[in-house]
């Protein structure tokens, strides 16, 4: 069941995002592997810029978190993460199809690692199309707030509805 999460859940959406971004650790670039892959304070900025997060929950346990946030005239997919062991059983699809329903705006843009081709895999089979490097930088310097070396190690995917 998907709901939307408050705050009382911030401690079950950290944990999600922690081990399920293990499977980063030896895939992004080493100088941008840090642990935990997120910290509390991380989080609640991500919270405080305006990321609203949706959970999937089974017996009461939150399985896989995704958030989503509007910046201007689009809709950003943020931080999808499904623990490990519920992976590959349509959690993070039924996220997806939720936040995109969502959505206040025509176009959705996700953000991801580079090498990360699983997750690319993913957004493709979901109708989300690579832009190019060129456009890549402008979009990630206009609708996120990274660090260079970060956008240089990243890729942008682009849905329109």
């Amino acid at each position: 069941m998907i709901r939307k999460l408050s705050p009382s859940n911030f401690d079950p959406i950290l944990k999600v995002i922690n081990d399920a971004a293990q499977a980063y650790k030896g895939v992004i670039p080493d100088d941008l592997w840090k642990e935990p892959y997120m910290s509390s304070e991380e989080l609640r900025h991500e919270i405080d810029s305006g990321v609203e997060f949706y959970g999937w929950f089974e017996n009461d346990v939150l399985l896989g978190v995704m958030g989503i946030q509007f910046v201007g005239d689009v809709t950003l997919i943020r931080h999808a993460y499904v623990l490990p062991e519920h992976q590959r059983r349509g959690i993070g699809s039924k996220l997806l199809r939720h936040l995109i329903s969502l959505a206040k705006t025509s176009e959705i843009l996700v953000g991801t690692w580079a090498n990360a081709t699983w997750a690319i895999c993913f957004y493709e089979k979901h109708g989300f199309k690579l832009v190019l490097p060129e456009e890549k930088d402008k979009l990630l310097r206009t609708y996120w707030n990274i660090p260079e070396r970060q956008m240089e190690a990243s890729v942008v995917l682009r849905l329109k509805k």
